[in-house]
């Protein structure tokens, strides 16, 4: 299955029917006046956030969505059926947007969180509910009130508990398939994951969600290389891992790079925790991988660095650890709050 991670949808939600002028007439009943009924309600377009998706491609084929108008009112007191809803399933973290592409109408955050797009349009009255004691015959009925059109923006944004950021080469893809079932594409050129892995970490019987994204290059915010434009896709996370080519011979301006690009970027990434690894240590000798760990201490103003490979799975249970203590006290802030903000029961 593509990849797709933003999308342009046209929605309508449905017109109401048009109440219905009617008089009753039967044999025998001399007077039976209006029996108009009401028309049915037109239906709404919602988005719902399910489980099992995690792209946008069916917005690629789709970008149309109508719900249908509400059936007219009849005779005999008859309403209108109402009609059916129009349901947009989404990925979980789709964020929905105005035309404008800036205005932010709902983020979905978790399964079965649902939005009201269009509201359908109300049914007309029919002429019975015009009747009053000095007007018995009315002769008039509501038309049903227009339903809503409008365009917006499906922008995906994937959940992750930790990121994985680096320029390209940089071991990214080599250690999300040795840490998970994932089976990201994996080659010695440059730009060869193209678009977002997840896969399930487990550590010591805790599992946790690490995302890989394209690699970043300098200027990417200006849109270079792949620029920044699947760097949302880390902005939920807990946590980041920052992992540099060991074998560089620019270490310290590859590290400086990267960070840079994170602070130009915006959205809090830089401030986000952060775990600094020398990747691919098991291709350096012992006195390359200390010059190369005390060069990136430095330039990190003193921060821890881990020593891995993700070929040969030195350090890395020590680098998932670190990211599970981080995430572990990250959800326990969140849980925290959650409960803060829950409306107290007896």
């Amino acid at each position: 299955m593509k990849f797709l991670d933003l999308a342009r949808v046209h929605l309508r939600s449905g017109s109401g029917g048009q109440g219905c002028v009617s008089f009753r007439r039967e044999k025998f009943i001399e007077f039976g006046g209006p029996d108009g009924g009401d028309g049915g309600a037109g239906g709404d377009v919602w988005a719902e956030a399910v489980e099992g998706l995690n792209t946008l491609i069916d917005y690629r084929y789709q970008q149309h969505f109508f719900a249908k108008n509400g059936q007219h009112g009849m005779g005999a007191q008859r309403t209108g059926k109402s009609a059916e809803d129009v349901v947009l399933k989404v990925p979980v973290g789709t964020e929905i947007l105005e035309e404008d592409g800036e205005t932010l109408i709902a983020d979905l955050t978790h399964v079965g969180q649902r939005v009201l797009l269009g509201k359908g349009g109300n049914g007309g009255w029919g002429n019975l509910r015009f009747k009053t004691s000095t007007n018995q015959a009315p002769r008039l009925a509501n038309p049903g009130q227009e339903g809503v059109e409008r365009t917006i923006w499906l922008r995906l944004k994937l959940i992750a508990d930790a990121g994985l950021v680096g320029l390209p080469n940089a071991g990214k893809s080599t250690f999300l398939a040795a840490t998970s079932n994932a089976k990201p594409k994996i080659a010695d050129y440059p730009f060869t994951t193209l678009h977002p892995n997840l896969g399930v970490v487990s550590v010591d019987g805790a599992e946790f969600v690490l995302a890989d994204i394209p690699g970043l290059i300098e200027g990417a915010h200006e849109g270079k290389g792949l620029g920044d434009l699947f760097l949302g896709h880390v902005e939920r996370c807990a946590v980041l891992l920052h992992l540099l080519d060991g074998t560089s011979e620019t270490l310290v301006e590859d590290y400086r790079v990267i960070i840079e690009e994170l602070e130009l970027y915006g959205e809090g990434l830089a401030r986000k925790p952060r775990i600094t690894a020398l990747n691919k240590v098991d291709a350096l000798d012992p006195e390359a991988r200390d010059a190369a760990l005390d060069a990136l201490g430095e330039a990190s103003g003193g921060q821890k660095i881990f020593a891995l490979s993700g070929a040969s799975g030195e350090g890395v249970t020590e680098i998932l650890r670190a990211l599970r203590a981080i995430i572990h006290e990250s959800r326990a802030i969140t849980e925290d709050a959650r409960r803060e903000r829950a409306p107290w029961t007896p």
